[in-house]
């Protein structure tokens, strides 16, 4: 037989006769080009390669073996825990090895075994969330850009909490299409925190400053990533503010007048246990006194209804095509809602804010929108 002929020649063999030799064997195997005696033969064979003395002689068998499914499953497992370069041809590559195999490497392998797995064509969402739980930064940074990765929302969450300081994984958190909104949330705060924590912004503005200004920043920011959430995700994205204790009257303020009223909607349900119908019933039509009584049952100030009410009954006109309206002229009526000692209060300066904010922002467009319609000289 070809095959023992081949086993008598190898204990005479140079290494790099051998090295060519196993991979011409494993190629010959993975496609079928020898006959049923040959291929038991030659599985036979490869098993006894595995006591080769050189690394190399291994390397080539993994190297030929690696990218397939009819590889010897015994064969593809011993090199799988073989030494760093013979193993990582087969860990990066192959279909055969299992996802239990490939946890207990992201466990106990280094950094560039974590690499290789979260490299994979294809990686499962249990060996996804082994990367997540116990990944170096890197590791899961590389998980976060493989297309091939299949990531559960709680090994995002796990990836935030554990590496949202690192910017490496924080950027690739972000720029992954996947990411739940409260994870983007925890990792605007993060970058809040150390943007207020910076020695240069301390020293440019001073601590307290510096944090009004980063926690002022998270709240406008925080809109944004309201905007794009949608609404399956509103109960997490609630939940994750509660427990944060950001869900506060000023943000909810902030999100009546951006007019995010399904997130409003959401939150009450989420604050006075009312079905979700009834609330957007009354949202949508209720009287002042259904609303006031709504807003109590959530756990909001007085002084705040009449500038929600206000909103609500603008947005409701916008909703059905009566009325055309922004956040500027939104903000503005509810700052008009305000009196009294009130007047010069917290409430006020924050929608004022609201307004000013919104003046620039429709300046700035109204700006860019006449520089590029205004023709280039010849």
């Amino acid at each position: 037989m070809v095959v023992t002929h081949f086993l008598k020649w190898m204990n005479t063999a140079r290494v790099s006769e051998r090295a060519a030799a196993a991979a011409a064997l494993a190629r010959a195997f993975v496609n079928h080009t020898l006959a049923f005696e040959d291929r038991c033969a030659a599985e036979a064979a490869m098993t006894l390669l595995l006591d080769d003395p050189s690394s190399k002689v291994r390397q080539a068998l993994a190297d030929a073996l690696s990218m397939s499914r009819q590889a010897p499953p015994q064969v593809i497992a011993a090199l799988a825990a073989d030494q760093p370069e013979v193993a990582s041809l087969v860990i990066g590559r192959s279909p055969l090895v299992t996802d239990a195999d490939l946890i207990d490497r992201v466990a106990d392998g280094s950094l560039a075994t974590q690499l290789l797995v979260a490299r994979r064509a294809s990686v499962s969402m249990a060996v996804s969330a082994a990367l997540a739980e116990v990944g170096e930064p890197e590791a899961c940074a590389a998980l976060l850009h493989n297309s091939g990765a299949v990531i559960a929302t709680l090994s995002f969450r796990r990836m935030a909490e554990r590496h949202g300081d690192n910017a490496t994984v924080r950027e690739a958190l972000i720029a992954h299409p996947m990411l739940p909104s409260d994870c983007r949330h925890l990792l605007l705060v993060r970058v809040g925190e150390a943007l207020s924590r910076s020695p240069l912004v301390a020293a440019m503005m001073g601590r307290g400053r510096a944090e009004r200004v980063a926690r002022d920043a998270c709240a406008k920011a925080s809109i944004g990533i309201i905007e794009r959430t949608h609404d399956e995700e509103h109960p997490a994205l609630i939940e994750h503010l509660r427990l944060r204790g950001d869900l506060t009257t000023s943000l909810l303020v902030r999100v009546v007048a951006h007019g995010r009223v399904d997130f409003f909607g959401a939150v009450l349900v989420a604050l006075t246990a009312q079905p979700e119908h009834r609330v957007r019933s009354i949202l949508a039509s209720g009287g002042d006194g259904a609303m006031r009584a709504l807003l109590q049952g959530a756990g909001l100030a007085p002084r705040t209804h009449a500038p929600i009410l206000r909103a609500m009954k603008v947005w409701r006109e916008v909703a059905v095509g009566k009325r055309l309206a922004g956040v500027q002229e939104v903000s503005w009526l509810m700052l008009g809602e305000i009196g009294g000692p009130d007047a010069d209060g917290e409430l006020a300066s924050l929608i004022k804010s609201i307004h000013l904010d919104a003046l620039r922002e429709n300046a700035r467009g109204h700006a860019l929108a006449l520089a590029a319609s205004e023709p280039v000289a010849a």
